[in-house]
């Protein structure tokens, strides 16, 4: 094979996904950068760094499967949210750059010591490793429905030396008996009908149960405001969800008419859509 330098691999890339509208410039730097170890600087100061044939050839495997709209998060197994770098999985959502602001929200509300933390439905473990990556004294649980998801959140925690909770199960159950004074969640809240306006890679390569709620998106808040109770909350708990922007009134509305003493608050994110909701109950 053709010896080439970075840059060279970079634009013959270029070139390749030119005419693929599943691929962009990004993903491939990215790629290119991920696959060699560097950090932006490190890939732009070593542009003229020569690759050896094996890497060439893996990265010219990579830009192929990247080209016909395979996520580049699941070419390289990993993704990076809030700081972290997480494994992924095709049993596991790709973390959102979206979910984040959901992060901030709750760490910018509470600076507490000794808080019990639950991350319902954890996917990656994203939203509750990052909590405790910042909180380094809660108590994080994390749950899921999927025993193949919870343990890549088990690796990603064993991986970042963080000590975590792990419990499975599907939404409330496996926090029984335990009480919380925050509870987060980024449940399946894409509407069916949706799927038809939606980028086909997702639709392609990501797992369903994670994206798409019947309902109109709104079953699993539905049944979160149906079977929590407070016998699972401290004084004065709080619940955080992330929403689909056309979501917030009528899950504030939810929230409203099954905890009438609760106040239900509906954040915007950083494109000032409504993303997130905060109940915060009274008891």
């Amino acid at each position: 094979m053709p010896k080439a330098t970075v840059f060279e691999a970079q634009q013959w890339a270029f070139s390749f996904i030119q005419d693929q509208p599943a691929a962009d410039q990004e993903g491939v730097k990215l790629l290119l950068r991920t696959m060699l170890g560097y950090d932006q600087t490190q890939y732009l100061m070593n542009l003229r760094t020569e690759l050896t044939p094996k890497q060439y050839q893996a990265f010219k495997a990579a830009v192929t499967k990247y080209a016909q709209g395979y996520p580049v998060q699941y070419i390289l197994g990993q993704a990076d949210f809030f700081g972290l770098t997480l494994k992924v999985t095709a049993d596991t959502l790709i973390p959102r750059v979206e979910t984040q602001d959901l992060v901030e929200l709750i760490l910018s509300q509470h600076s507490e010591s000794q808080l019990k933390v639950a991350d319902i439905g954890t996917g990656t473990g994203a939203i509750g490793l990052a909590l405790k990556a910042n909180r380094p004294d809660w108590q994080v649980t994390l749950t899921d429905l999927s025993p193949q998801t919870l343990a890549v959140a088990q690796e990603n925690a064993r991986n970042l030396n963080l000590d975590v909770i792990a419990k499975p199960g599907d939404l409330l159950a496996p926090l029984v008996g335990q009480k919380y004074h925050l509870l987060v969640s980024n449940p399946p809240y894409i509407a069916e009908e949706e799927e038809s306006v939606m980028d086909q890679s997702v639709i392609d390569y990501e797992p369903h149960l994670a994206l798409f709620a019947e309902d109109g998106g709104l079953a699993i808040y539905k049944r979160l405001a149906q079977e929590l109770t407070l016998d699972l909350l401290e004084p004065q708990a709080h619940l955080y969800l992330e929403i689909g922007y056309q979501q917030g009134p009528a899950v504030k509305a939810l929230f409203e008419a099954h905890f009438p003493q609760a106040k239900v608050e509906i954040y915007q994110d950083l494109a000032g859509k409504d993303r997130m909701i905060e109940v915060a109950f009274n008891n």
